[in-house]
């Protein structure tokens, strides 16, 4: 009888598995799924549960308990696909030194492992992450995290409805001040989007970002570099990565048209804004240095040279190298997903934030063709 393969999504930093009945990954999954099935593999692709802010340690915890509860009654090889954070939760777990406490005696099944895909993963740091661990910036990132799911599970909201939402904030500059009176307001206004039963899930899952923000700090390229000290690659596990730059904001033609609508001029500023402070990379901690093979995929996706400053929106692209490259092209933080513009079916792909990096359907599927193929290479 063949074996079944067991892929699981780890989420990141604000990211979700299934809320409210939206599945975060399922884009993704989609795409891999039919992979497989023409490869003549059969699998079962599942979410992991982790919280969006927490600790790298307790994310790893869960990440644990949870395949090893879907697994432990059957056989079959496993891949663990982790975006941004979610990468970081990967390496850990497979750490041949990792110490996780109580989830140490659930392990025995990463011996099955056969492949760890980073997506967008912030291997070397986010300078991000230093903002987002202010008083301020835990504000924006609560925000953003909702503002996500809202946009992500609903759509473009309404030109009446966002124009009411815009009159509230005052203005971009007023929202990263981080006024407390202003998140309170823009909260309740965005969850009247939400059905009833969904809100309590999705108070929840917010009440998680208000009450521990350990791994935001432990993101931040300082905290990271000793994250690299101490935790080793296991040698009987492939690791592969997906990187991504968006352009500069303001650089593309289809960018500045698309900020006709209010709604994409309010997240392009917050992309701007975003793409700003993530741009300010730190000199005493550096980001990978590529190497021959990589160099030579990146100079074939950007025509212009890639440099430190250059990011997704979130994560420096230099820092999302980790083992062999399988995908770089132009992306922001969410199109990876399956979460981008898409003129030719606006209701299947939804935007994130108005980036300007004008992902499509072509290169969505060639990084999964290159996600799927690294996976299966060992059938």
């Amino acid at each position: 009888m063949p074996e079944v393969h067991h892929v699981y999504f780890i989420p990141g930093m604000f990211g979700f598995g299934e809320i409210a009945g939206y599945d975060y990954f399922g884009h993704m999954q989609r795409g891999l799924e039919r992979r497989f099935a023409d490869a003549g593999v059969k699998a079962v692709f599942d979410d992991v549960p982790t919280p969006p802010t927490g600790s790298l340690r307790m994310r790893t915890r869960i990440l644990a308990r949870t395949v090893w509860s879907d697994t432990r009654e059957v056989d079959g090889p496993i891949h663990l696909v982790g975006h941004s954070t979610g990468g970081l939760d990967s390496r850990l777990l497979l750490s041949p030194s990792v110490d996780l406490g109580p989830e140490q005696k659930v392990l025995g099944w990463t011996k099955r492992v056969r492949s760890a895909v980073s997506v967008n993963t912030p291997h070397y740091g986010t300078p991000l992450a230093g903002y987002f661990a202010t008083v301020s910036g835990t504000r924006v990132l609560y925000l953003l995290s909702l503002l996500t799911f809202i946009s992500l599970s609903l759509g473009e909201p309404s030109l009446a409805v966002f124009s009411r939402l815009l009159s509230g904030i005052g203005g971009i500059d007023k929202l990263f001040g981080g006024d407390l009176k202003l998140f309170s307001r823009l909260t309740d206004s965005l969850l009247r989007f939400v059905d009833k039963d969904g809100r309590s899930e999705i108070s929840n899952f917010m009440g998680h970002i208000r009450i521990d923000q350990g791994g935001v700090i432990q993101i931040m390229p300082e905290a990271i570099d000793l994250f690299n000290a101490t935790t080793e690659n296991n040698p009987n596990v492939r690791y592969g990565s997906v990187a991504t730059a968006a352009p500069k904001p303001g650089t593309s033609l289809k960018f500045l048209r698309r900020l006709l609508s209010p709604y994409s001029a309010f997240t392009a500023a917050v992309y701007s804004t975003l793409y700003q402070f993530t741009s300010q990379w730190p000199k005493m901690y550096p980001y990978a240095t590529p190497t021959e093979e990589q160099q030579r995929l990146i100079d074939a996706a950007f025509p212009d040279e890639l440099t430190r400053s250059s990011n997704d929106g979130v994560v420096p692209t230099l820092s999302m190298l980790w083992g062999k490259l399988l995908w770089t092209g132009a992306a922001d933080h969410l199109d990876v997903l399956g979460h981008f513009h898409d003129d030719l079916r606006p209701t299947d792909h939804v935007d994130w934030v108005t980036s300007g990096a004008d992902f499509n359907r072509a290169r969505f599927s060639s990084m999964l063709d290159a996600i799927a193929r690294f996976q299966l290479e060992s059938v």
